[in-house]
């Protein structure tokens, strides 16, 4: 599908405000916990934020590596506007380096012409009103770098009832971390592993920053969050590190948070791994559930039973599904169950969308 632009010309070297200059003339950026630390004319980790001038600018801001139209249910979010259609796009870089990226090309590109896409928050908005979604999500890479556009892009969203949602590695930052989600309806969020030699050998970062842009999201703000952990055999998959790890959800984000395991796939510098068998997903699930935690889903695979919602007061099932397809739902418009009529937690808005599992590229460039 085309748009019509509605664009004027895309920024190169876009304002931002976390930075500071160091006693030895660098600059060091402040919105991730990674610091790059700046000379004129480098870039960053991310590869998107650069010292121009003795500032850091984006030098993303307007322009994307594709648009799609997703179910909602593919950030994944299960209980955010279940069946909707939503508006997704990235931009390039990313501020991890995980081996196992599976939008390496997008999110590890060093090519900003790979960025062919261009539209202004306005125009963004607009598309998404246009084309009948619920939302717009700031995906494929991570937002934490591009955080101005998305910033600017979900004010002008909810100017049009709009929602935003951040797919999100949570490797961000305290102080621009409370700008960022000021501004966000929804997130979900990528806990990677479960311990600090995981991150630091296959991501690049640490996990304790992530941890706290957990509980801050739960603490601090009003934004409806799910988790995501990818399993990959033979690193974070173990029944003792699943354990240690929901033991901690339930402590620290509560059983209502919604925790999805879902499949790898061999993919950029983890070729070596198979992928990841369903009766790992199946094992983890379980020790979700009896460790306390009331929703707990599989993903990447075909598992109905692992894809659907179960109220967690009558324990029947409210929202059947087959991947991203719904094939049977049980709650009223304000998500309450009609077996029970117990709050389900999440964000509902009348009907259920009937989106499916359709996956629909678009341009907004004419």
């Amino acid at each position: 599908m085309d748009l019509t632009k509605q664009t004027k010309d895309v920024y190169t070297s876009f304002p931002t405000k976390y930075w500071h200059v160091l006693e030895d003339g660098h600059v060091q950026c402040d919105v991730c916990p990674r610091a790059c630390k700046l000379k004129n004319g480098q870039r960053g980790l991310c590869f998107v934020r650069a010292c121009e001038d003795n500032k850091i600018v984006l030098t993303t801001y307007g322009r994307s590596s594709g648009f799609c139209i997703d179910p909602v249910e593919k950030k994944p979010l299960n209980h955010f506007l279940p069946g909707t259609p939503i508006l997704s796009f990235g931009t390039a870089g990313c501020n991890l380096a995980c081996k196992f990226c599976q939008n390496w090309d997008i999110s590890k590109s060093r090519e900003l012409d790979t960025l062919m896409d261009q539209a202004t928050p306005q125009a963004l908005a607009k598309a998404a009103v246009q084309l009948g979604c619920s939302s717009v999500a700031f995906t494929y890479n991570d937002p934490t770098v591009f955080m101005e556009y998305a910033i600017d892009t979900a004010i002008e969203c909810h100017k049009l009832g709009v929602k935003s949602v951040a797919v999100t590695a949570g490797y961000i930052c305290p102080e621009p971390r409370k700008e960022f989600y000021q501004y966000m309806d929804a997130a979900n969020v990528d806990l990677k592993g479960f311990t600090e030699e995981f991150y630091h050998k296959i991501c690049g970062g640490h996990l304790n920053d992530v941890l706290d842009t957990l509980v801050y999201l739960k603490n601090e703000t009003k934004v409806w969050f799910e988790v995501t952990t990818l399993l990959i055999p033979g690193e974070n998959d173990s029944p003792e590190e699943i354990d240690a790890m929901t033991k901690w959800f339930k402590a620290n984000l509560g059983i209502e948070v919604p925790l999805h395991f879902t499949a790898f796939h061999p993919d950029w510098k983890m070729m070596d791994k198979p992928p990841t068998p369903p009766a790992t997903l199946t094992m983890a699930r379980d020790i979700a559930l009896k460790n306390g935690l009331n929703y707990v889903y599989t993903g990447n695979v075909h598992d109905s039973d692992g894809g659907s919602t179960y109220c967690h007061n009558c324990k029947k099932c409210v929202v059947k599904r087959d991947w991203y397809n719904i094939l049977d739902y049980q709650l009223t418009d304000s998500g309450k169950c009609r077996f029970c009529d117990i709050q389900v937690p999440g964000i509902y808005s009348g009907p259920h969308g009937t989106w499916g599992a359709k996956r629909m590229p678009v341009r907004l460039n004419g």
